[in-house]
């Protein structure tokens, strides 16, 4: 059965599932999912401190096993290039993560695999930007996806913080 822990972050409440074996979900929710429940497990124990410490500014890089459920080869391709090329810091566009991913998807289907990410934070999409601005963000608090966007890319160090 799987479990389920969250965590108070800046930009809301984190609910993490693990299966004991790997993340399999990270959500801004504080309410376990149907099935899941609150039964020790140290890999979910393991991935609320290295979030603690992503949120507290010393943790640069997460070492978790993740799963990333059933998904098209592309779309797994998608979020592993991005998993395995943009590092903490750092950002890259919709397009530039099709052409890392070696897959044929366009820039604008990146932006719906973004969006049906199951580990978000893990794998980064919020580094995921478009050409022109911010992009989107579905992550965050309801209503805030843009502002919690903003926020990670800020605390990274891609975005200089705001005047106000």
């Amino acid at each position: 059965m799987p479990s389920f822990a969250t965590l108070q972050t800046p930009v809301g409440v984190i609910g993490v599932v693990s299966d004991g074996t790997a993340i399999t979900r990270v959500t801004w929710r504080s309410t376990a999912p149907v099935g899941a429940d609150a039964a020790p497990d140290a890999l979910l124990d393991e991935a609320i401190a290295q979030l603690g410490a992503y949120f507290d500014g010393t943790l640069t890089a997460f070492d978790l096993p993740i799963d990333l459920g059933v998904q098209t080869e592309s779309t797994r391709a998608v979020l592993l290039a991005l998993y395995d090329t943009v590092a903490h810091g750092e950002s890259v566009t919709y397009g530039e993560l099709a052409a890392r991913s070696g897959t044929t998807i366009p820039a604008r289907g990146i932006g719906a695999i973004m969006g049906a990410n199951p580990v978000p934070l893990i794998v980064p999409c919020h580094r995921v930007v478009a050409g022109d601005g911010l992009g989107g963000y579905s992550g965050g608090e309801p209503g805030q996806g843009l502002v919690t966007k903003r926020w990670l890319l800020e605390h990274e160090g891609v975005l200089p913080t705001g005047l106000f």
